[in-house]
């Protein structure tokens, strides 16, 4: 997973993990300890990998044994599939893009949640503006440097202002833990769609499911009661 899910090979079933929703809920008014628990109820199931309490509340995950450091020097991302100029985006050319920022809460499909993170960086109709949108397209898919994990987002959804490719949190760059340097984070949806480590941006002509949703999870992951029509910065 994510920042909220976990791995590769054998899989968190979602029969599992929304088997401990109310579990997680409840920690998100009790507190850390029972966090934990749910965490070490999660950790037999498969081989999840770097499952790990943080301070500040968030828990650690990926679907991968490792992932490679990039520095921000080596970052590239990719931008292609239909779209009228192709791109590879240094952190130096997200830097000169129009820069957004917001303060909104981090809501795991587990139940943990952190809320009011400082987020930053390039919202993501800003960049796909800089490529060029085909008509055709109607969809964007996103990959990750782990080699593994993918998102997908329909064409409207990735248009809203509070999706970033985030390239700052709570002030500083986004650390390599927390998908750095730039991860893609989807503030009115469930953690797993805030993809880690992102390395490609490709617009489809239908939304591909992602890595969880393929292990059914659902694929519009709107947090709550949001239905995709609540405010958004601009």
């Amino acid at each position: 997973m994510n920042e909220e899910d976990a791995e590769e090979g054998a899989p968190v079933g979602r029969r599992i993990v929304l088997g401990m929703l109310g579990l997680g809920a409840a920690g998100v008014a009790v507190g850390a300890s029972l966090q934990d628990r749910v965490s070490q109820a999660l950790a037999p199931v498969g081989t999840i990998q770097n499952v790990l309490p943080a301070a500040g509340g968030f828990r650690y995950y990926s679907v991968t044994p490792s992932v490679d450091r990039r520095t921000a020097a080596a970052y590239r991302l990719r931008v292609g599939g239909l779209v009228a100029r192709p791109r590879t985006f240094r952190m130096a050319d997200l830097a000169r893009l129009r820069q957004t920022a917001l303060t909104r809460d981090f809501q795991c499909v587990t139940g943990w949640r952190v809320a009011d993170v400082r987020w930053a960086g390039v919202a993501l109709p800003d960049l796909l503006d800089a490529v060029g949108v085909s008509p055709r397209a109607r969809a964007v898919r996103f990959t990750s440097f782990d080699g593994v994990y993918t998102e997908s987002l329909t064409l409207e959804q990735a248009r809203r202002r509070d999706v970033l490719v985030a390239t700052q949190m709570e002030g500083k760059p986004v650390t390599h833990d927390h998908g750095g340097p730039t991860r893609l984070y989807v503030a009115p949806m469930y953690g797993y769609k805030s993809l880690k480590w992102l390395d490609g941006i490709e617009l489809t002509e239908e939304v591909e499911p992602g890595y969880w949703e393929k292990r059914g999870y659902d694929i519009d992951a709107w947090v709550g009661r949001s239905n995709g029509r609540d405010d958004v910065p601009t």
